[in-house]
């Protein structure tokens, strides 16, 4: 009779039947939505936690802090095991780690740093996605006048990127080879703030800027329409593997995309709530390592994984791991980009 009411639910409501199993409950709470690689993110957490038998509930704070101190609180009310939070305001989040804390549920911080050792990091290496941003951009535009769109101040990984990006062009600086001409913060890391932030620095300069810095992909294409609308092609370099970011790729309008797969990420993320829900501790999960590059400098139990540089000469990988089809990447593509061949 039970299986038979269960095969009716997922008939009925199109639940799976792992959602449905008795199992634990993790919760996820989302920053927001805004970039496309989000719902990846979440269909690959959501995999992994219903393929450990456990169910997965979430909830959107809409890019607020204070909406997501509540979504939190309502998660906790609904008998969360676990939680993974992708957190909107790194300070701002404080009180929901204190309550998760108070009633024994672990945290998992999931891509923005939680910068409390009561709390598992999962991310991709942010510093070295800087690096990479700023090595792709430097090895064509070595000298010249720079400007550098970052994004929301209130994400950790703003810095961490822009520690990145300083390890690479730091000496040029100084010599007086690179001028960085402008360098603006893009509230909500929206790619409307960085076209204007864009728009404001050429106009500033009088249009001369020789390369770009962007700290992700969205902001990248805010700043390509800047620099389009001034009829400007110059290096310009972004992340997180937006598909219309690889297609500027392989056009030759952006210069790098640093792709940190989503799917690899979700995965992991699903797989250790669903062993912490389970009582795991934290410095047990499996290739866990201690981090402590936080502004605070605590240290934690963290996992970074290492992120894959798109450009015209490896296009390819990302068409052969499915994340975009060749007629996606390839539309408008450069005679030189191997992969559209």
């Amino acid at each position: 009779m039970r299986n038979a009411l269960i095969a009716a639910v997922v008939a009925v409501t199109g639940f799976s039947s792992a959602a449905l199993a008795e199992g634990k409950k993790i919760g996820v709470s989302w920053a927001q939505f805004q970039e496309e690689r989000w719902k990846i993110d979440e269909a690959a957490i959501k995999a992994a936690i219903e393929a450990a038998g456990n169910e997965y509930v979430s909830a959107d704070a809409q890019s607020s802090a204070e909406k997501q101190l509540s979504d939190i609180d309502a998660l906790i009310a609904q008998g969360v095991d676990a939680l993974v939070i992708n957190a909107w305001d790194k300070d701002a989040i404080g009180p929901a780690i204190d309550k998760a804390a108070a009633e024994g549920i672990p945290v998992v911080g999931y891509d923005r740093l939680i910068e409390d050792d009561r709390t598992f990091y999962l991310t991709f290496d942010n510093v070295g996605v800087g690096r990479i941003i700023a090595q792709s951009v430097f090895a064509v535009a070595p000298k010249g006048n720079y400007a550098i769109i970052k994004g929301d101040p209130g994400d950790p990984n703003v810095g961490f990127l822009r520690q990145g990006m300083e390890e690479v062009i730091g000496a040029a600086v100084a010599s007086g080879d690179i001028v960085i001409v402008g360098e603006a913060n893009s509230d909500g890391w929206k790619p409307e703030n960085a076209q204007k932030n864009m728009e404001q620095i050429l106009t500033a300069n009088n249009n001369n800027v020789d390369a770009v810095l962007s700290q992700n992909d969205g902001m990248a294409g805010g700043a390509a329409a800047a620099l389009a609308s001034q009829g400007l092609v110059i290096p310009l370099g972004g992340q997180d593997g937006d598909l219309a970011a690889i297609n500027r790729v392989a056009r030759g309008t952006q210069t790098v995309s640093v792709w940190k797969d989503a799917r690899q990420l979700g995965k992991a993320a699903g797989e250790i709530a669903s062993a912490l829900a389970e009582g795991a501790a934290l410095d047990a999960v499996p290739g866990a390592t201690k981090f402590s590059g936080g502004e605070k400098g605590i240290e934690m139990n963290a996992i970074l994984l290492d992120p894959t540089p798109i450009t015209k000469d490896t296009l390819a990988i990302a068409i052969e791991a499915g994340h975009i089809t060749k007629e996606q990447a390839c539309e408008g593509a450069a005679a030189d980009v191997a992969a559209c061949q």
